[in-house]
């Protein structure tokens, strides 16, 4: 996240009335919203919400669909191997990066294994460190969902982990998660023991005195009401929960949780009100607050006396027993809006609080999107020495009265730990990856070398040499594997859009957030021409000349000189953002596709479903007005470099109960469109590449072939790629003609490549 996409206002309304037959919809009432006037340059909207729009298309994500698509996929994988093993033992090959990292939202230290550390990522699954934070080795199932919330250890080793990130906003919510899973023979092997329908989990605490006693902080799912949500309790070691501390509502969850290492029957919890849709955000609200249990988490009293009373206004809280003096704890809040509200001290188990007025809106480093960290922790030892995640890492050495924050290190922080066997020894896990500090944090901090959990939404290769390529990344820029040691960033905000000239690869281009794009290797980019730019903002190459590039917001712009001068070449070609929906950005094409064949055929697609093509080099635009094609957001378009007439298009969104399908192909210039979708997994497709007489398209659970061969009346069959990349959705791919290799980036495990040998067709 960055201070200047997070600054939306908050939508609050009365939950009353809109909460029907287990669903939020829209509401009858008014309902104050973020009009598209206030979306500006300094107010733009949040990945999230683009991630949330593709795949929900205005409605809400179906429960279980991920589940349900995982199984489809693991069918389809089945057949592939039983029908054509070679595609079927296609191997992926972890392309990297090694060195860069990607969001951390939990660490956990071993108790007893020196130097062993496990850390989990926002999409990239469960990870274990055995040299203290140097290099990571993954440890979570490939085939399992990878979005990750919470991770923990009991005292006899045994791993916790709660899937499904609680950190509202920052893109990563492409799903949620699964539930809780625990291991063991730490990470060996994971089982499923419970929590199905958490959605996300804030935090777990395992009673330092019972491993058998366990508390799961379940936020929920994000974009439906209900669920597994509230604060759970395990009192066999995982095998049974039992939920112990219910929301106020359908909507509210809990987020945090603490337990009092030297009386374990006091434990803390902090509840949260949130649900995300697309014409409505809540991130507070009378639901919010914090609790005590002082017999074991049997009964719960809100805790005020000092903090906030129960009001709209209240959003996440985050909470800390200090180790060594636990009648004292900790407490930051945050407001719904996502600015800092307060932060607050208590030196008699909670019963009374006191805010520290030196903690400032500035000192805190929470800027507009408080809700993104929510954490605070304390030194195990020095109970005055506490720690706030923030955009920076921040601490105070005499509770709260004077901050400072900490140098060196990845801004957007979310976990940190304490390693009980080596003094000083303290652990960080931020967007930017992992850090381990040997002074109490006090000093400087150490990167791990090698951490392949990077967020990736685009990749390119060179056509010239195939070690040199570029992508761009989530909260990390736009990388190259080239011009350094080792891979590195040269600009963006967040990395979007990057591409390589096919002609010349010392020119190079990188797009951050909402289409500001820089040009690498000689002249500038240039100004466009648009009024809404999406979140990925799309750039292309034309297939014969990388000097004509096209980049489209709501309207394509055309230059001849590879940058520098546009011209915009057609009028808005959506329909723009309908009034009551929470992204602005929403109205903007999605996907650019010149034809190679004849240089005058450009197709679009945008992100409220409708496909324009041009004959004329943008004179005319005819929409593609087949009632089959469905209206939902256009992810890519790729056009027979043989035929301008045959394209395909393929169509985001989790899909339950209906017919409605992801991949189309025209033979007619679209005019008119088949589905070909055939049995392909019920989840978003980002990605289609045409390989000669096959086609390959990338997904939310894998990649998948069909060739022309294999197509009967009932339509395209698709085989499964390989068992590989883990399960993070690919998001977009590139082909090395050269080596006949395809690319692919992956949101949360780094970019991967497979030989296309025997794919073709």
């Amino acid at each position: 996240m960055r201070a200047r996409i997070a600054g939306l206002s908050l939508t609050v309304v009365g939950i009353a009335g809109l909460l029907v037959a287990g669903s939020l919809r829209s509401p009858q009432a008014p309902v104050a919203r973020t009009p598209a006037a206030l979306e500006t340059e300094e107010n733009p909207a949040e990945p999230d919400e683009w991630m949330l729009l593709q795949r929900s298309t205005q409605d809400d994500i179906p429960a279980n669909a991920f589940e349900r698509a995982v199984k489809q996929m693991k069918a389809v994988a089945a057949e592939t191997a039983e029908t054509d093993p070679e595609v079927a033992e296609k191997e992926w090959e972890l392309v990297g990066p090694s060195n860069i990292g990607g969001r951390l939202v939990d660490v956990a230290v071993d108790p007893t294994l020196a130097d062993t550390v496990y850390a989990a990522a926002a999409t990239g699954g469960v990870w274990k460190s055995t040299d203290a934070g140097s290099t990571f080795a993954p440890i979570w199932p490939s085939d399992l969902t990878q979005s990750m919330g919470a991770l923990a250890i009991s005292s006899n080793g045994t791993l916790f982990a709660g899937t499904g990130e609680a950190n509202n906003g920052g893109g990563s919510i492409v799903y949620g998660g699964t539930g809780i899973y625990r291991s063991k023979d730490r990470g060996v092997t994971w089982e499923h023991v419970g929590l199905p329908d958490s959605g996300a989990i804030g935090r777990i605490a395992v009673d330092p005195t019972n491993p058998n006693r366990i508390f799961v902080a379940s936020r929920g799912d994000l974009f439906r009401p209900g669920g597994d949500r509230g604060l759970y309790r395990s009192l066999d070691g995982g095998d049974t929960w039992t939920k112990v501390l219910a929301g106020a509502n359908e909507i509210t969850g809990a987020v945090d949780v603490a337990i009092d290492p030297v009386n374990p029957q006091n434990v803390y919890a902090a509840m949260w009100e949130t649900i995300r849709m697309p014409e409505l955000r809540v991130y507070g609200g009378m639901g919010s607050g914090l609790y005590r249990s002082q017999d074991g988490g049997a009964t719960w009293t809100r805790l005020e006396n000092g903090l906030p009373a129960a009001s709209q206004a209240i959003g996440r809280i985050g909470v800390a027993v200090a180790p060594s003096t636990p009648n004292r704890l900790y407490a930051i809040v945050i407001e719904t809006d996502g600015d800092f509200l307060g932060f607050y001290i208590s030196l008699d188990f909670g019963s009374t609080w006191t805010v520290i007025p030196t903690a400032t809106s500035t000192s805190m480093s929470q800027s507009t999107f408080g809700w993104w960290f929510g954490r605070v922790w304390v030194d195990p030892v020095n109970p005055n020495h506490v720690w706030v995640a923030g955009v920076s890492l921040v601490s105070s050495l005499n509770a709260g009265l004077v901050w400072a924050s900490a140098p060196g290190v990845h801004a957007d922080q979310h976990a940190m730990a304490w390693d009980p066997k080596v003094t000083g020894r303290v652990y960080l896990g931020n967007d930017g990856g992992f850090y381990r500090s040997d002074t109490n944090g006090l000093g400087t901090w150490t990167k791990a070398t090698y951490e392949p959990y990077t967020q990736f939404y685009s990749v390119d290769v060179s056509q010239q040499d195939p070690s040199r390529y570029t992508g761009g990344t989530q909260d990390n820029g736009c990388l190259r594997s080239f011009d350094g040691a080792a891979m590195n960033s040269f600009g963006c905000g967040d990395g979007l859009q990057t591409l390589i000239n096919y002609n010349n690869h010392t020119i190079y281009y990188g797009c951050s957030q909402y289409g500001s794009c820089n040009k690498q290797g000689g002249g500038s980019f240039g100004s466009t021409t648009s009024n809404r730019r999406g979140w990925f903002t799309p750039v292309e190459f034309d297939p014969n000349d990388p000097n004509i590039m096209y980049y489209a917001g709501n309207r394509l712009n055309r230059t001849t000189q590879g940058g520098g001068t546009w011209t915009a070449i057609s009028p808005d070609l959506t329909g723009g953002p309908p009034p009551d929906l929470r992204y602005p950005n929403y109205g903007t094409i999605q996907t650019i596709a010149p034809a190679k064949t004849d240089g005058n055929r450009i197709y679009v697609g945008t992100d409220d479903g409708r496909i324009w093509s041009t004959p004329d080099l943008g004179q005319t635009w005819i929409r593609a007005e087949d009632p089959t094609l469905p209206e939902r957001w256009v992810t890519r378009i790729a056009v027979d470099p043989a035929d301008e007439d045959l394209a395909y298009a393929t169509f985001s969104g989790f899909r339950s109960g209906s017919d409605t399908a992801h991949v189309f192909r025209t033979r007619d210039g679209a005019a008119t469109w088949e589905d070909i979708s055939g049995n392909l997994p019920n989840a978003p497709v980002n990605d289609v590449v045409i390989l000669g007489g096959a086609l390959v398209v990338a997904t939310d659970v894998g990649v998948y072939v069909s060739r022309d061969a294999e197509e009967d009346e009932e339509g395209r069959h698709w085989l499964k790629v390989g068992d590989d990349p883990p399960l993070a959705p690919i998001t977009d791919m590139r082909v090395h003609a050269a080596t006949n290799t395809l690319y692919a980036a992956s949101f949360g495990r780094g970019i991967y490549r497979v030989e296309l040998e025997g794919l073709e067709g």
